[in-house]
């Protein structure tokens, strides 16, 4: 089987591929994830995801590299990760009684024949009416300031809900374990036979 590496350091990234039980490594990409004038989420999230497996290939003959980025997308519009508690406050008052898309972008990069498969993914999340009283709460709880949409749906952040519609809630952490297996079988790695 060839090399497989994770260009992320996130330990979420991490813990959703160790539940595929195949052999990986990570490493850490500097990417600019400024939006394109005019792009769509679904043109972002791929075109992200395509760079950070891109970047995590320098220096290597062989592999395949992995590469994820994620969008969250109210009445159009890109949400970004809010960096601060008053943004994530902010974020997740209008987000309430309302439903947001997600759109997981994802790149596998065959460093040996230069080749690229990319790909995203959509989740919906329904939000219920909340409290600002009750958001305060939840940010301060599990603060989740580097997250699209403001909250960890691993976490307490699944209280937010009242449903959740897609193919793969892995979506929701940055790494569609569906998609990801279809993809890896298509590069010839078959995480049920490696």
């Amino acid at each position: 089987m060839s090399a497989l590496v994770l260009a992320s350091t996130s330990s979420y990234r991490k813990l959703l591929l160790e539940k595929l039980a195949i052999p990986f490594e990570t490493c850490s990409v500097d990417t600019d994830e400024t939006p394109l004038e005019s792009e769509t989420a679904q043109q972002m999230v791929m075109r992200l995801a395509s760079a950070k497996a891109k970047a995590g290939a320098e220096g290597k003959q062989t592999g395949i590299i992995i590469g994820s980025d994620q969008a969250a997308v109210l009445n159009g519009k890109i949400i970004g990760k809010p960096l601060t508690s008053e943004n994530a406050v902010k974020q997740l008052m209008s987000f309430s009684g309302r439903k947001i898309n997600f759109y997981t972008g994802l790149a596998l990069y065959n460093v040996a024949a230069d080749s690229i498969d990319v790909r995203y993914e959509t989740f919906t999340v329904h939000f219920r009416d909340l409290t600002e009283a009750q958001i305060r709460y939840y940010v301060d709880k599990e603060q989740p300031l580097y997250c699209a949409g403001s909250f960890m749906c691993e976490g307490l952040g699944i209280a937010l809900f009242t449903q959740l519609e897609g193919r793969d809630p892995n979506c929701l952490v940055g790494l569609p374990l569906i998609l990801l297996t279809e993809m890896l079988l298509a590069q010839g790695v078959d995480v049920l036979n490696p």
